[in-house]
């Protein structure tokens, strides 16, 4: 059986609903919800799977499906899928524990290009998974597929330490600053973002945006 996420244990009761409210309002008021899509739509080819990791309400995945790639978004809270589905009818969304996420087991066989883990998605599983959610999440790639996942900066949380994998096997994209490149690209203040496979050990890179 899957262990409690934080998602669940660390948030009050309603605050799956309030989090809905928070990005309808967001979206209804204009804000820039896609500045995480559109790092991960400069980094894989046209028309690419793409597996959305901790989808939330699906704001990451059906950007990238406006920009024609082939999503699959999941996500252990019902309720957050519920307003995935409602919001954004192109993707698909389902329910489940990214610890023990088995893709084909539901008819889903096919590897992806790529897997995008946005937000503080990592910082909300259940604690001790960290490792196995990213093993998980690479067992439904392609071989060269490419894992992203983001984290929020400015909140303590450590970054590869939290996901049970050592520093130097990260290339990362770090701003102090709301940036936007050539794609359009912009990201919270401040962000960062591990790639992960991008480099031999013996390798590390810092890429600034």
């Amino acid at each position: 059986m899957s262990r409690p996420i934080r998602w669940s244990t660390d948030t009050g009761p309603d605050h799956s609903r309030w989090y809905v409210d928070r990005f309808r309002q967001l979206a209804a008021e204009g804000a820039d919800l896609g500045g995480e899509a559109r790092l991960l739509d400069a980094m894989v080819a046209p028309g690419s799977r793409i597996l959305d990791a901790g989808c939330g309400t699906g704001r990451v995945g059906a950007t990238l499906a406006a920009r024609g790639h082939t999503v699959l978004g999941v996500d252990a809270d019902p309720v957050l899928i519920d307003a995935a589905r409602a919001d954004h009818p192109g993707p698909r969304w389902l329910v489940a524990d990214l610890a023990t996420l088995d893709l084909p087991a539901s008819g889903i066989a096919e590897p992806f290009d790529a897997a995008v883990v946005a937000g503080n998605v990592m910082a909300f599983v259940a604690p001790g998974t960290e490792r196995d959610v990213l093993t998980r999440i690479a067992a439904h790639l392609r071989p060269d597929g490419i894992v992203v996942v983001g984290f929020g900066a400015d909140r303590g949380y450590a970054l590869a330490a939290s996901c049970g994998m050592p520093r130097r096997r990260w290339a990362s994209v770090t701003t102090s600053q709301p940036t936007k490149a050539n794609t359009g690209l912009t990201l919270p203040t401040p962000t960062a973002w591990g790639v992960q496979p991008a480099l031999t050990p013996g390798n590390p890179q810092r890429i600034q945006l």
